[in-house]
């Protein structure tokens, strides 16, 4: 029998980089990036089976927003798109996390990096 090393899928998106979820009305900017999924079993046992995301990939952080609110997201790789045309983001958090935004995409401050 040969045992296989499964390793995650390459990260598609970057901290700083602006996306919108593929099923749902929100968008957001990346913070920090998990190479698999790290969050506990009981928040991925309460997606619908039928959208729950594999966790064999990358999962984002994001300060995310909708039209009646900003919050906190954890979304799978499969399930984000780059944002189009990249707007900032008004997120009340965006300030502590990163400096600016230029380019399209936020730089992260050097005192929140790891």
């Amino acid at each position: 029998m040969i045992d296989r090393v499964v390793t995650p899928a390459a990260a598609r998106f970057g901290i700083g980089e602006v996306v919108r979820h593929r099923l749902f009305p929100f968008r957001g900017v990346i913070f920090d990036v998990d190479p698999e999924f790290a969050n506990s079993d009981e928040w991925w046992e309460a997606i619908p089976e039928g959208v729950r995301p594999r966790k064999d990939q990358p999962f984002y952080h994001l300060l995310a927003e909708n039209d009646e609110s900003a919050y906190v997201a954890y979304v799978s790789q499969q399930n984000l798109v780059h944002e189009e045309l990249p707007e900032p983001v008004q997120h009340p958090a965006v300030t502590q996390m990163f400096t600016g935004f230029e380019g399209g995409r936020y730089i992260l401050r050097p005192e929140v990096r790891n």
